[in-house]
């Protein structure tokens, strides 16, 4: 019955009609090259780095990009420093390279970062996650930053890797979780061999872990470290993926801590300040052999249309991926092993993931990117490469994928030693195109063409009460008798963040009948008869504004 119902539901949308993407970085002026520093000792945080953080720096609704550099090992460097690289969003479909003179040209070994406005002011903030201490810079408007980590009382010497912004007392200032990695250092990296001869990279299990840090924001700029009084101080974690999600449906955010080797957290917040976590009770600790997988990247999301948010996780090859149905009551259940999305991953090594509706027709997909950590993996594994193909998976109804990757455009056919990756609509044409990092490479903006043949509905939130960003906000969309939401997020994928605004796939839909916004502070704006195809700004408490920019339509 299953195998019928999974190939009626294959049917219902035709492989030609798929959108396709095309690797348009040249002509949209994107150079961006990582730097890992490499140079023959093999030292571990060469294999992790970097990410990509989508933001609309200068707020015109054009969303721009903050690509994460590593740098050189001391006594390596050249004349040039590795940097970061911020680039401004031209509105014409291509970018113009702004980082020198913004605060942001800083070298450090970067990782990943997120994007959010933690002071309110209607700037998004910037925090970089570092190899030594992540970095948290203030937006100061006209496309300058200043670097705020002392004096905001974040600045630490571990080894972080992604973050994410999120209000988890609900007093309507965003506070700031950090994963981190491994107690490494170059004193004291080791060496490792997987053909008993060369020096091969080694992997989180030879050294310790590190715990993830919980600033909490005071409102006058400067922040807490909170992370013992939350209860989420935990050595042991490897963390490289985070995520927000509401498992339970309290209304308060929880967090979601995919671990390298180490049991991932499934952070439940007790709404007094604390969190438990319940990663082993719910299913979502351990691989299905009872022991801890290689948690890479990681997103949640609604993608079977039943209420409540699912995970999707990167794991290393011979783990494949994860795809944690949420049934309720606290349990996930892997579905991964019973779809295309177990047989796809087999042999890869996923860093990035999330979901999204590639082709706008309501139903969230997933799309993935892979590398192996280990550049000579192939002298001893035959079937496994260091650069990998990504996945895209196909939500073709009730929550059934297909593998649609070979079907979806020339650009997704490169193997890639791939990292971070985020979505967003960087050409406000209604469909979500793709931002790929490669490890030690140049990253890639991939284009989406052909998802706006179904119709849109884009929304932005400004909160008053609440942060301003609105992050933890649900928005319910209805559109033809089918309801769906999405949360305001930060964080997710690896290393990475993806757009603020939501993105909802309409279908033949031309409008959407209810938009219901249900703010942190518990506030409910609902606005009703809401045209499709259109970006649409609402705030708390007064509804949507009458700002709107109309998406162009692909004929």
């Amino acid at each position: 019955m299953l195998v019928l119902l999974m190939c009626t539901a294959a049917a219902v949308l035709p492989r030609a009609s798929l959108p396709v993407f095309t690797d348009v970085t040249a002509q949209s002026g994107i150079h961006f090259v990582h730097n890992n520093g490499a140079f023959g000792k093999k030292y571990l945080p060469e294999t992790i780095g970097a990410g990509v953080l989508v933001l609309d720096v200068d707020n015109d609704g054009w969303q721009d990009l903050l690509l994460v550099n590593s740098m050189d090992w001391p006594g390596r460097g050249g004349v040039d420093p590795s940097l970061p690289a911020l680039y401004r969003n031209n509105r014409n479909g291509t970018f113009s390279d702004v980082t020198r003179s913004s605060g942001l040209d800083v070298e450090l070994y970067g990782i990943g970062g997120t994007a959010a406005d933690f002071d309110n002011d209607g700037n998004i903030d910037v925090y970089i996650t570092a190899l030594g201490g992540g970095r948290l810079f203030r937006n100061l408007g006209d496309w300058r930053f200043t670097d705020v980590t002392d004096a905001a009382g974040v600045a630490n010497d571990r080894f972080s890797t992604s973050a994410l912004w999120f209000d988890y007392d609900n007093d309507a200032r965003l506070d700031l979780f950090v994963a981190h990695y491994i107690d490494w250092t170059i004193e004291t990296d080791r060496r490792c061999s997987l053909d008993g001869q060369n020096k091969s990279y080694c992997g989180p299990e030879d050294y310790p872990g590190q715990s993830p840090t919980l600033y909490r924001n005071r409102g006058d700029g400067t922040f807490d470290d909170v992370t013992r009084r939350a209860k989420l101080y935990d050595p042991d974690s490897k963390g490289l993926g985070v995520a927000i999600l509401d498992f339970d449906g309290d209304d308060r955010v929880d967090l979601f801590l995919a671990n390298d080797t180490s049991p991932n957290r499934l952070f439940r917040n007790n709404g007094d300040g604390t969190f438990v976590d319940q990663a082993l009770e719910a299913g979502v600790a351990l691989g299905e052999s009872g022991r801890p997988r290689a948690g890479m990247g990681v997103d949640a999301a609604d993608y079977d249309d039943s209420g409540r948010p699912s995970l999707v996780i990167g794991n290393f090859p011979s783990e494949k991926m994860a795809l944690y149905q949420n049934h309720g009551r606290g349990l996930f259940v892997d579905m991964a092993a019973r779809t295309a999305i177990g047989r796809a991953s087999r042999l890869s090594l996923t860093f990035g993931c999330f979901f999204f509706d590639y082709d706008l027709d309501g139903r969230l997909d997933i799309f993935a990117v892979n590398g192996h950590v280990q550049d000579d993996v192939q002298n001893v594994q035959a079937m496994i490469s260091h650069a990998q193909l990504p996945h895209l998976f196909h939500n073709v109804r009730w929550g059934h994928f297909r593998h649609v990757t070979a079907a979806s455009g020339d650009a997704l056919q490169q193997p890639m030693v791939a990292r971070g990756t985020a979505y967003t609509d960087y050409d406000n044409d209604g469909d979500l195109d793709i931002v790929v990092t490669v490890n030690n490479g140049p990253a890639r903006l991939l284009r989406n063409d052909g998802g706006n043949r179904n119709n849109v509905l884009r929304v932005r939130t400004i909160g008053t009460i609440s942060n301003r960003d609105g992050i933890g906000t649900r928005v319910d969309v209805t559109a033809h008798g089918v309801s769906r939401w999405q949360m305001v997020k930060t964080g997710s994928s690896y290393a990475s963040q993806s757009e603020l605004p939501l993105t909802f796939g309409l279908d033949a839909s031309t409008s959407a009948s209810r938009v219901q916004v249900r703010w942190p502070s518990g506030t409910v704006d609902t606005i009703e008869n809401v045209a499709g195809n259109q970006l649409v700004t609402i705030e708390e408490g007064v509804g949507m504004l009458r700002s709107k920019r109309v998406i162009r339509k692909a004929p």
